[in-house]
């Protein structure tokens, strides 16, 4: 049985990616997808505008179109999202939450959001940095107590926030599993004369350029040797196929906040 999909915000580089996705996911159907009301693209064919051909099924500028929708997946703006998961908890829909750059205050409100209705929230949705997520605790139990760690991530231009989620989603791991305070630890720039490196401190470095899709690496120096976890993304497809997984991992779920440690069974 298909798990029927909307994808929310479906215009953008992302949402023509999950598009596709879902269009060639065998075990999700794909029921429609929003954009702004002022958007060019309302009453726009899915599949051309994710580029592969007409599908058949056009862009809706309002949720109410879209309640066939087992499962919706959201990678739009904060203010959006957070407006989109009240849409879902009046409907009872599921949600899958690619969004990044929430405040520890909005995700305490998508928490209590999940006590109504099943709901994925995951600063990266790729299977692969998920399992990176496991290595860094793996990394962190071994040598992290006395090792420097520092974490590098790279993206495109256009991101707006920074460091990337899953580049906090890194050092959430990693100072989880060493007991630490990462809004104590985190440094989030170094410029001028300073002085010798706090071993508990969790370094973060952001580059942003050109159309990098997405790169991140922790390191785990000693004096001597030191040890790196990298992941490197050459296509947004690899999110989407993620969100894809959620999705359908999410449709057999009880009302609760979940990542995707759980969809992927790594808790």
């Amino acid at each position: 049985m298909k798990v029927k999909v909307a994808i929310l915000g479906c215009s953008g580089r992302m949402g023509r990616n999950l598009i596709q996705a879902a269009i060639e996911h065998e075990s999700v159907e794909l029921i429609g997808g929003s954009v702004r009301s002022s958007s060019s693209f309302a009453n726009f064919d899915l599949g051309e505008l994710a580029g592969i051909g007409a599908f058949g099924k056009k862009t809706s500028t309002e949720l109410n179109d879209l309640l066939a929708a087992d499962v919706f997946i959201d990678f739009t703006s904060i203010e959006t999202t957070l407006e989109n998961i009240k849409w879902c908890q009046q409907h009872q829909k599921a949600i899958v939450i690619g969004t990044t750059g929430f405040n520890d205050e909005q995700v305490k409100l998508i928490e209590k959001s999940a006590e109504k209705i099943p709901l994925v929230l995951a600063p990266n949705t790729s299977v692969g940095v998920n399992l990176m997520f496991k290595l860094l605790e793996i990394t962190s139990k071994a040598i992290g107590d006395y090792t420097d760690i520092e974490i590098f991530e790279a993206h495109h231009r256009f991101k707006k926030d920074a460091p990337s989620g899953t580049a906090v989603k890194m050092g959430q791991v990693i100072a989880d599993t060493l007991g630490r305070d990462l809004n104590k630890v985190a440094v989030y720039g170094r410029e001028g004369i300073t002085e010798e490196r706090d071993r508990d401190t969790i370094g973060f470095a952001t580059v942003r350029a050109g159309d990098i899709v997405g790169e991140h690496t922790a390191f785990f120096a000693d004096l001597g040797e030191r040890l790196e976890i990298t992941h490197k993304a050459s296509s947004r497809m690899t999110f989407a196929l993620g969100a894809m997984r959620a999705a359908f991992w999410l449709n057999d779920a009880e009302n609760g906040f979940y990542d995707m440690q759980d969809v992927l069974g790594l808790k």
